[in-house]
């Protein structure tokens, strides 16, 4: 069994997608070390990325930052309250999305609120977060949470609309309840949109928590590393790091892209059926 793994393992490091992706990774890095030494080298410097810090730069500064204890407290600040906010809107959001997708009555009640609220941007609720919430900490949690919220109702909505009704009348024809049609029909055809609904909220909930950040001050933060990623990016901005401030967006891609793969990990795991297509 060990060999096994370690063979899996092997083949999809080693796979032509992810030789693939080194590659791409490894020209990007080219491209933008000559486009950020285009004025040195060519003596006047392109358009845009000649004013990028080079990425031999920005490694150099991100290993200074790696024995920075306030760097790994604004990683720990943003993660926290990425997956505070993400949780609250699973466990509001699925059974949400899944009543009105049973239920007539209750759809026809919250659908025109909720389709009300859904094109306000998260950011948008910042004023009136911390005009309500007590602490900037809740604040900057609420609307962490409205940024995962809406697009798990919305996509466990189109799941559960989207079964075949076949399904439906065959389950009634063979005198199956209420309560069995939900949980062997309804909820298994509705697991694929959870997992891409989840996904796709946990890319929004990091691009909410970084603004949200910044704009409130980094939240129960104390320092200009301590406030999260989002009060790092811009704490460097105004110092005029511009080598940090690229660390920042790469730390909140790395976290955001981890995210995701285990949440698509978890996903595979109860949705195994679509490993065979």
């Amino acid at each position: 069994m060990a060999m096994n793994r370690i063979t899996k393992i092997k083949r999809s490091i080693f796979s032509r997608s992810s030789l693939r992706a080194i590659i791409a990774i490894i020209v990007f890095l080219v491209l933008w070390e000559c486009g950020s030494r285009s004025k040195e080298w060519l003596g006047h410097s392109l358009p845009w990325i000649g004013l990028v810090p080079p990425p031999s730069a920005v490694v150099l500064v991100w290993m200074d930052l790696l024995g920075d204890s306030g760097y790994w407290e604004s990683w720990y600040l943003s993660t926290m309250r990425v997956m505070s906010g993400f949780v609250a809107a699973m466990i509001i959001g699925i059974p949400l999305g899944l009543m009105m997708a049973v239920s007539r009555t209750f759809n026809s009640i919250t659908f025109p609120t909720f389709e009300i609220l859904r094109p306000i941007p998260p950011l948008a609720w910042v004023p009136v977060a911390i005009i309500f919430w007590p602490t900037e900490e809740l604040s900057i949690a609420f609307v962490t949470f409205l940024g995962a919220f809406f697009t798990v109702v919305i996509n466990v909505l189109g799941g559960a609309k989207a079964i075949d009704m076949r399904f439906y009348q065959s389950a009634q024809a063979m005198g199956s309840s209420q309560w069995d049609i939900f949980r062997r029909v309804v909820l298994p055809a509705t697991i694929p949109s959870i997992v891409v609904g989840s996904s796709v909220g946990m890319g929004i909930t990091w691009n909410v928590v970084v603004a949200a950040e910044m704009i409130s001050g980094g939240g129960g933060g104390t320092s200009g590393t301590g406030g999260g990623l989002g009060f790092f990016i811009w704490n460097s901005y105004v110092g005029g790091s511009y080598e940090q401030i690229v660390v920042g967006m790469i730390s909140i891609g790395i976290a955001g892209y981890a995210s995701s793969e285990l949440l698509r990990g978890i996903g595979g795991f109860f949705t195994p059926w679509l490993k065979t297509r």
